[in-house]
């Protein structure tokens, strides 16, 4: 059922249009040298929104004062609007019937985007 709604959501779910937002975004982020941690954060963003059934996001524990600072910067710049997007285009699909399980990954996505750094996805034991 994974793999039947991972397709799905990569064809009309916008997933590839999201891996690509989030792969450009760390991109620029690589290229900016000192913003090297964003542009990783961004590329688990991207890998996470091509494929988020059957994973999530969990909290690493002891990050640190810096991941923490990094964060804060992190929604001032991008943070608080990427969340909104996932959350304006979650209600959105969950409109219909048949988009409600896009809504519900794009709600799994608000958090990670929103405080990316220190968390970790990770896969749903079967």
């Amino acid at each position: 059922m994974r793999l039947i709604l991972n397709v799905l959501w990569f064809i009309f779910g916008s997933g590839f249009v999201l891996a690509i937002g989030y792969g450009l975004a760390a991109l620029i982020c690589f290229a900016l040298i000192v913003t090297i941690p964003f542009g990783i954060a961004s590329l688990r963003l991207a890998v996470y929104s091509l494929w988020p059934f059957g994973r999530t996001v969990v909290s690493r524990p002891g990050i640190g004062v810096g991941s923490g600072l990094a964060n804060i910067i992190w929604v001032v710049v991008a943070g608080w609007w990427l969340a909104l997007t996932h959350i304006v285009a979650g209600v959105a699909q969950c409109v219909t019937i048949i988009g409600i399980p896009f809504g519900i990954a794009n709600f799994k996505l608000v958090p990670v985007a929103f405080w990316p750094l220190g968390r970790e996805i990770v896969d749903l034991a079967d």
